[in-house]
């Protein structure tokens, strides 16, 4: 069992720790988008897809950078009390409130899992099946939700990207849980 944590932790904390060093620089991608933005209002005809645009990115650097952020311990946190407790303490703490957070990124994967499904034109209520459906074959995309902006992007995209990033903080959350247990059991990470 300790071999197994051991092998998952390491294994989710590379994986994270390299999409985050990778979409740090999605910080230039968003600057550029919005130096285009300023520049075409300002000299030439406003661009319509520039701030949707910039949003989509913005998500993306958040969403996909948030277990790179839990990994560092870079989260916000409350250090009235906290930065005083032992390593005991803190592990217990920690222990109680990754699981809260396991809880609501549980729902909040099924969330975007049924708000993907809708994007892509399915209205029933089997948001899972649905997407395991497309992946084989087995059901066709629907009339794809698009935007309601001038620009008119589809929205399947960002949305599967968020299924992404909430899946890997689940996973990188379930990393510091599983540390947690170790720590408690007096083993060094």
């Amino acid at each position: 069992m300790r071999g197994l944590a051991f092998g998952y932790i390491r294994a989710i904390d590379a994986v994270n720790y390299r999409m985050g060093r990778i979409v740090m620089y999605g910080i230039f991608v968003l600057m550029g988008i919005l130096l285009w933005s300023s520049i075409s209002k300002t000299f030439f005809l406003p661009s319509l897809w520039t701030l949707e645009l910039a949003q989509f990115c913005m998500v993306a650097y958040y969403i996909l950078g948030g277990p790179y952020s839990i990994q560092l311990g870079s989260n916000v946190r409350m250090d009235l009390l906290y930065g005083e407790w032992s390593l005991r303490r803190k592990a217990w703490t920690d222990l109680i409130t990754v699981l809260f957070l396991i809880f609501y990124l549980g729902v909040m994967i099924y969330g975007a899992v049924s708000s993907t499904a809708y994007s892509l034109g399915y209205w029933g209520s089997e948001p899972f099946s649905f997407l395991a459906g497309l992946a084989t074959g087995a059901e066709e995309v629907g009339r794809a939700e698009r935007s309601s902006s001038a620009w008119r992007p589809y929205l399947w995209p960002i949305k599967s990207i968020m299924i992404l990033g909430l899946t890997l903080m689940l996973l990188q959350c379930i990393s510091e849980l599983l540390k947690d247990v170790l720590r408690l059991k007096g083993e060094t990470i």
